[in-house]
């Protein structure tokens, strides 16, 4: 069998050129089958095999004129490897984008291209980075394989920091399926669990290595396998027995109106929206639970039009505006309504100020807290390096006509009467790891759960609300927080401290979910506490096995 290995291996040096290039695009793009919601997770073992022994053929001696210095970083470089690979991979992985683009087709779907290969080729940069600096510190073997593990990590954590952050589609979110893996974010968050796959679906490469015995390679390339059955024996440990226990007198009701994006911001459908969110909202005095809601949850952006300018008629319940009644009439008296909304400040001589917000209402329909938005989506909530991006002919008419967002100050905790502590976060500020609540050290209460409002309706059918979902459920190990979804449509959902998914929609579904609200763990995550300490560890312990004799 070993030899096989050894075969396949001096196979794979020998490509050269755009066969090369083609192998490395093929082998990214099939790795995203192990994304959700697929989660085809074996698929990583020849992809990440073949990503190591063809990076191992950028050393080979072969008959290329290396003087045209572009044929050379643009084939055979291992940044090139590296950056091929990740082309692939964030091209599949991320195709759901375009969806977006649709809505206003007319207007945008020239945009498809542009977008989703210029996202996969800064993306991929990360990677090309990481395989270059992986490769420059070692020649091939094992030793190398060790450094192109630690620096795929090293290069997602870059990749979910720098430029405000994009941390999606992590390799650890692959084990979302299985309840037990995911348990290992609890301890080392998704970073951890990148490391162990990474390290899993790089293994076998070391088994094409000849130079090294028979005996080492069956060894070292076994282990992380037997590391992961640890993990998963270890996740099931804690698994077993763990049942949920939910706050007394609190019931939930998580609307989901499944308004097409196309139509949402039109104004002649604004009426019929709200009145779809009242109907959701009291659709029956008690619910399947066996208990009338006690409070009522709208996703992102449900309320088509500004709150904060319509307190008045909100408060009064003789109002002639009958929709606006409405709102006050389904808030329950001893809790509250929950609604994402927009917020506006300015106008005529002021400057005029947008917010993506969440925001209590009580059972008065009185605006007692507000958390604004405060991870915004570059060149969705609003463009940066503006004025550079304004002097490009077609797309400055374009951004000089939208307003951008203002950012928020941060995760918060507020209050919702009738209810524990919360930490909201709106759309994707749950792919954060590590910044989804207030740090402990700044003496704020802890919140007792985690709320996350999001429209996914931009991208259809897709892989992206099911990704989406992923982040949420690792949000909640890493935390040991129960999380709340609610989608205007995508995957609304009860989420355990865990990472269980306890009850959940389907996507484009008009419906209503009565559910209980599950208590936090008793003790906190060992993650929560740490961040990314405990990884830390791992990378160190990493690089001192990779400094032995052996591996070199």
């Amino acid at each position: 069998m070993i030899e096989k290995f050894e075969t396949w291996r001096k196979y794979t040096l020998t490509f050269r050129g755009w066969r090369r290039v083609m192998v490395l695009f093929f082998f990214g793009a099939v790795s995203a089958l192990a994304l959700p919601p697929v989660h085809f997770v074996p698929v990583l073992i020849p992809a990440f095999v073949g990503l190591v022994w063809l990076l191992d053929g950028s050393n080979v001696s072969v008959k290329v004129d290396y003087r045209n210095k572009f044929e050379y970083y643009f084939f055979h470089s291992t940044f090139a490897g590296g950056w091929w690979f990740g082309f692939g991979f964030f091209t599949a992985g991320l195709y759901w984008i375009s969806f977006s683009f649709l809505v206003d087709a007319e207007k945008w779907a020239w945009m498809i291209p542009i977008a989703i290969i210029g996202l996969s080729t800064f993306f991929a940069i990360y990677t090309g980075f990481a395989t270059a600096v992986a490769c420059r510190l070692a020649k091939p073997g094992p030793r190398r394989v060790i450094y192109i593990i630690l620096f795929w990590v090293v290069f997602e954590w870059a990749r979910g920091s720098l430029f405000t952050g994009f941390p999606w589609n992590l390799l650890g979110t692959v084990w979302t399926f299985n309840d037990a893996i995911m348990q290992f974010a609890s301890l080392f968050g998704v970073l951890g669990l990148s490391l162990v796959t990474v390290t899993a679906s790089s293994a076998l490469a070391l088994l094409g290595y000849p130079n090294k015995s028979v005996n080492f390679r069956y060894t070292i390339s076994l282990v992380p396998f037997i590391v992961l059955v640890i993990i998963w024996l270890g996740g099931s440990y804690r698994l077993f027995g763990a049942e949920n226990k939910f706050v007394e007198n609190v019931h939930l009701r998580l609307v989901q109106p499944n308004i097409p994006q196309n139509i949402k911001w039109k104004p002649q459908f604004r009426e019929k929206h709200l009145k779809n969110l009242i109907e959701l909202s009291e659709a029956s005095v008690v619910s399947p639970i066996g208990q009338a809601p006690t409070h009522i949850i709208w996703p992102e952006t449900s309320v088509p039009f500004v709150l904060d300018g319509n307190l008045s008629t909100l408060r009064d319940v003789s109002g002639e505006n009958s929709s606006l009644v409405g709102i006050a009439r389904i808030i329950p008296q001893k809790g509250a309504l929950l609604a994402g909304s927009l917020r506006r400040t300015g106008g005529a001589k002021e400057r005029v100020s947008l917010w993506n917000s969440l925001q209590v209402l009580d059972g008065n329909a009185k605006i007692i807290s507000t958390f604004n938005k405060f991870h915004l989506v570059p060149f969705g909530e609003y463009t940066p390096f503006r004025r550079y991006f304004e002097s490009f002919i077609i797309l400055g008419k374009l951004i000089k006509a939208r307003i951008d967002f203002v950012s928020g100050s941060g995760p918060q905790t507020i209050q919702v009467p009738g209810a524990p502590l919360v930490s909201p976060l709106i759309c994707y500020e749950v792919i954060f790891s590590g910044a989804v609540t207030v740090p402990l050290k700044r003496g704020i209460p802890r919140p007792e759960w985690l709320l996350n409002i999001t429209n996914d309706a931009w991208f259809g059918v897709s892989s992206g609300p099911y990704q989406h979902l992923a982040t949420a459920q690792l949000r909640a190990v890493e935390e040991g927080l129960p999380l709340i979804r609610v989608a205007n449509t995508g995957v609304s959902a009860v989420i355990d401290g865990y990472g269980r998914i306890l009850k959940a929609s389907d996507l484009n579904e008009r419906l209503y979910l009565d559910v209980q609200l599950p208590k936090p763990l008793l003790t906190p995550a060992f993650y929560s506490k740490t961040r990314p300490f405990g990884v830390l560890l791992i990378f160190l312990g990493l690089i001192a096995l990779s400094r032995l004799r052996s591996f070199a």
